[in-house]
This record gives structure tokens, C-alpha cells and sequence, in this order.
């Protein structure tokens, strides 16, 4: 019997207004990814008492596989645990540390809600996406860094607070926001102001929050 295509990633239109929800990238990943994938997500699986239960962590194994979530990521976590391409999409869009565009090495994430704000954020935004050429929401071209405005870190006392790749640095003004860019983009990454020593690339990082060895497994 020949297999039939995969099934459609569904494009979903959420009022009038409102721009169509879709993922792209390949539909399929290769044999030697798939199998890969699949002997973490059955780790990760077989920490639940239902399986369904393991989509938030899947999603993020196939975001650290692509860099972001692709219409082949979609389609193998629904496989994965039995559910519908748009069951998995649902979840996938309600969260946003899923990302449905390729996402830089590292994501900078410039808090710009209230008190950050009022502190700096807006500054530290607008320097950084104008000393790089982006817009906000886009990656450098070395594909390096991701700029993007974020809502509350739940930091407020330490604003203006900037993440890379969710890991805080507190205290931040558009001079030293710079040159954390500038030392990220050179391959020499800081410590965070609080938590671990290291940072890690958005697909390891990815990789942790999914629970599985963050330098092993396959990578696009």
C-alpha cells in the first residue's frame, strides 16, 4: 500500500480581522530525524500518565530541533500522541514562546510593558532594532540574534529588564544592551544576571525546557 500525503496543517482564520495562523518549513522530517525525535519524545512521553499530556514538552524537542515550530514538527507531535494536526496547532498558537518564524541563536526579548517602560525599555528597544537594522520582531542577517518586544518578565524591580533566550538580565540600559548583542553575536555570551552560569542557544534551550539532553538529538 502507497502512503497517502500528510495530513493538512489546518490555516486557521480567528475572526474577520484577523490575519490566517499558519506554520511553514517542510511537511516531513527525513528518516534519521524522525527516529531521533522519536526516541526522545518516547522519554518524554513516558513521563505522563497520558500521553497528550507530553505536548507542551514535544513542542518544544521540535522547536529545538527547526528553531521554531514547522508544519513537519506539528504533524509528528500530533502522530506522536494520537491527536489532530489541529488539536496540536491550537496549543501551539496560544503560547509564545512557540515561534512560527526561524528564530536567531539567541532571542532578546525587551520587556516594554509599564514599568520597564517608564525605566528604559522603549529606549532599549528602539537603540537596539535601529544599531542592527532590524525591526522589531526580525533577526539579524549572520542569523544570530532575534529582537523582539515581550510583555512582563515578572521583574519589575529590576527593570529595565531584557531576557535571552528567557534568562534574565536586570538593570539593562541601551549602552549595555548593545554590547550584550555585540558579545552574543561574536560567539562570547554573558552569565545571566541570576539563575545558571551559561547560556544556551534558543535550540538548546529549547531542548531543556522539553526535559532532554540539550546537546545531543538531531538539528536541522
Amino acid at each position: 500500500m502507497t502512503a497517502g500525503p500528510p495530513p493538512e496543517v489546518p490555516t486557521f482564520t480567528a475572526g474577520t480581522p484577523n490575519p490566517p495562523i499558519t506554520f511553514d518549513g517542510p511537511d516531513t522530517y527525513s528518516d534519521a530525524d524522525t527516529a531521533s525525535l522519536a526516541a526522545d519524545a518516547a522519554t518524554i512521553i513516558a513521563k505522563y500518565p497520558e500521553s497528550r499530556s507530553a505536548l507542551l514538552p514535544l513542542l518544544h524537542l521540535v522547536q529545538g530541533h527547526d528553531g521554531y515550530l514547522t508544519r513537519a514538527g506539528i504533524l509528528f507531535c500530533a502522530d506522536q500522541l494520537n491527536l489532530t494536526p489541529a488539536q496540536v496547532a491550537s496549543v501551539a498558537t496560544f503560547y509564545t514562546m512557540y515561534r512560527r518564524e526561524p528564530t536567531g541563536d539567541y532571542y532578546v526579548g525587551v520587556c516594554t510593558n509599564a514599568l520597564c517602560a517608564v525605566m528604559g525599555g522603549d529606549a532599549i528597544l528602539s537603540s537596539l532594532t535601529d544599531s542592527l537594522g532590524i525591526a522589531d520582531g526580525e533577526t539579524t542577517a549572520d542569523g544570530r540574534v532575534t529582537v523582539e518586544h515581550v510583555e512582563c518578565n515578572a521583574a519589575c524591580d529590576l527593570a529595565p529588564v531584557v531576557m535571552v533566550n528567557w534568562e534574565f538580565f536586570d538593570n539593562q540600559t541601551p549602552d549595555s544592551v548593545k554590547q550584550l548583542v555585540a558579545d552574543l553575536r561574536e560567539g562570547n555570551p554573558p552569565a545571566p544576571s541570576r539563575g545558571p552560569s551559561t547560556l544556551c542557544t534558543f535550540r538548546q534551550t529549547a531542548r531543556l525546557l522539553a526535559g532532554v539532553d540539550p546537546e545531543s538529538g538531531a538539528q536541522a
